[in-house]
């Protein structure tokens, strides 16, 4: 009898990094067609309907464009702690907690103008953010525990937390007993492009990816985050402190998500409320898999995960419900898996027949 196991391969596939990801999504579109097809509807129709409603009109591509901001947000704070082997899988917790605390400096300080607000609610936050990226990374810097738990169950805590507010002390009163907020006054809201909802978070997205490119191309700091995330053994050895970077890396992770958090409550909802994410963070982890840990790759998969969150909800008008994209970004994400397994392994037959 032969068996196949997996040979680890003495180097990469050439070209895989471009390769991977394109065959990735194709079997991820062919995977969701089969499914597709199997429950009496046309893949191709439904694909064509959903391009067209993302990219096929000025008011769907501003869409697309306005989901892609909080999801590159996101997907640039975990490719940090990816970067150095730390699984930060609660993007969506710090989203939240950022969201909460720049609606809390917007409900205390209604007055003020923007000038002023608008930065207090950027600082409020990410800190949020940070600090709730920052409470796994304690036990994982000193005590070894998994950050993959922690960071995943932290999410649910932000979550249940702001349910607590806006159905609590924060819920509008005149809000016909619907779980939000009141509305933040105009000091507290972010401008946006022309009449379309692209608010100025855009701006925020784009430095962020280029000051983390600067950060990791040209900076001593990017360096070390190089080497502690391909062996900490190695950066021990070099005098790097691995405590100080597990910890800095999840704060600015953390706060990167937290920011996000404040430009939807800023820029698109004016409030908090019930449902602020579709789930940017966990998109986020796909993104930032998807784009190999690129900040300017990042940016392009944000654009095209932020047209398949814009385009679905114009699948119910076929009979299918707009969280039929999250079935599309799982598989994605699980063909992206699998192929960095070929990308690394290699199938060997071992063994002779009986």
């Amino acid at each position: 009898m032969r068996l196949i196991t997996l040979e680890k391969r003495m180097s990469p596939i050439p070209m895989a990094g471009m390769v991977i990801p394109v065959i990735s999504i194709a079997l991820a579109l062919l995977a969701g067609g089969v499914f597709l097809a199997l429950s009496g509807k046309n893949p191709l129709e439904i694909y064509f309907t959903l391009f067209q409603s993302a990219f096929g009109s000025s008011y769907g591509f501003s869409e697309t464009v306005v989901k892609a901001i909080p999801l590159a947000l996101c997907a640039l704070g975990v490719s940090l702690a990816f970067r150095v082997q730390l699984w930060n899988i609660g993007a969506e917790g710090q989203f939240y907690m950022g969201a909460m605390a720049a609606t809390w400096v917007a409900l205390t300080y209604p007055e003020g103008s923007r000038w002023v607000v608008l930065p207090a609610m950027f600082l409020a936050a990410a800190m949020a953010g940070g600090l709730w990226g920052l409470l796994p990374a304690i036990p994982r810097a000193f005590w070894k525990v998994n950050e993959t738990i922690t960071t995943l169950m932290l999410n649910y805590i932000a979550i249940f937390w702001v349910d607590f507010l806006i159905y609590g002390p924060w819920k509008d009163p005149n809000g016909y007993n619907f779980p939000l907020t009141a509305p933040f006054e105009l000091g507290a809201t972010l401008p946006s492009f022309g009449t379309s909802r692209v608010h100025y978070g855009l701006i925020l997205a784009l430095i962020a990816a280029l000051l983390v490119y600067i950060i990791l191309k040209y900076t001593v700091w990017g360096y070390q985050l190089k080497v502690v995330g391909e062996s900490q053994r190695a950066a021990k050895y070099a005098g790097m402190s691995i405590v100080k970077t597990i910890l800095l890396v999840m704060l600015i992770s953390g706060a990167l998500a937290g920011i996000a958090g404040m430009t939807e409550v800023a820029g698109i909802t004016q409030r908090l409320q019930q449902g602020l994410s579709p789930g940017y963070g966990y998109s986020a982890i796909i993104i930032a898999w998807l784009a190999r840990l690129n900040p300017w790759a990042i940016l392009l998969v944000s654009f095209l995960f932020g047209g398949l969150l814009s385009g679905g909800f114009s699948l119910q008008s076929m009979g299918l419900p707009a969280a039929s994209v999250y079935m599309l970004q799982g598989l994605i994400l699980f063909f992206i898996l699998g192929g960095e397994i070929f990308n690394s392994y290699r199938l060997k037959w071992i063994g002779g027949r009986s």
